[in-house]
């Protein structure tokens, strides 16, 4: 009998420092750590520390979007929306508008062939040759026959905007 009543005090004690342990974490947690929380009950993909929400917003954009450049260039977003470029952003080639155009007066360029490789590149995992893409309300046309390159053969000392443009996608 003796040997029983040990057992159990045994077990009330760890099960005592198992709750003191826990309920010490719990509050050290709430002490330590900041709180977490979802935001609007979106508890997939939505958690956030709560105490630094206000720093998050304090950060200036440095992304645009497209939406942003159609007030002063309307003509290339037109141009470029006909394109099968329509959906990539303006500062995917441009760079980031951040407070354009105040800062920076004027956006860089690149026309570098890296930038266009990025998509272009003929890739083991990509198909050489899309036969059509989509249409949709930003493309209302199908386009045929969007050939993948091979970069270091494919006119190599030239610039791609030399023979393309990038905004209709399509040769100058």
């Amino acid at each position: 009998m003796n040997r029983k009543a040990g057992l159990g005090k045994i077990l009330i004690g760890v099960a005592i420092v198992t709750i003191v342990g826990v309920g010490a974490l719990m509050g050290a947690r709430m002490v330590i750590a900041p709180s977490f929380s979802a935001v609007e009950g979106d508890y997939r993909y939505q958690w956030h520390r709560v105490a630094n929400e206000q720093e998050w917003k304090d950060i200036p954009v440095k992304h645009q979007g497209s939406s942003y450049c159609k007030d002063c260039h309307p003509a290339a977003v037109e141009k470029i929306a006909m394109s099968v470029h329509a959906k990539v952003q303006c500062e995917n080639c441009h760079g980031a508008a951040f407070n354009h155009p105040d800062n920076p007066r004027k956006l860089t360029i690149d026309k570098g062939r890296p930038l266009c490789s990025r998509c272009h590149s003929n890739l083991p995992y990509r198909p050489s040759t899309y036969n059509e893409l989509p249409v949709d309300e930003i493309r209302p046309q199908p386009v045929t026959k969007l050939k993948m390159i091979n970069v270091e053969n494919h006119n190599p000392d030239f610039e791609c905007v030399a023979c393309h443009d990038p905004h209709r996608a399509e040769f100058k």
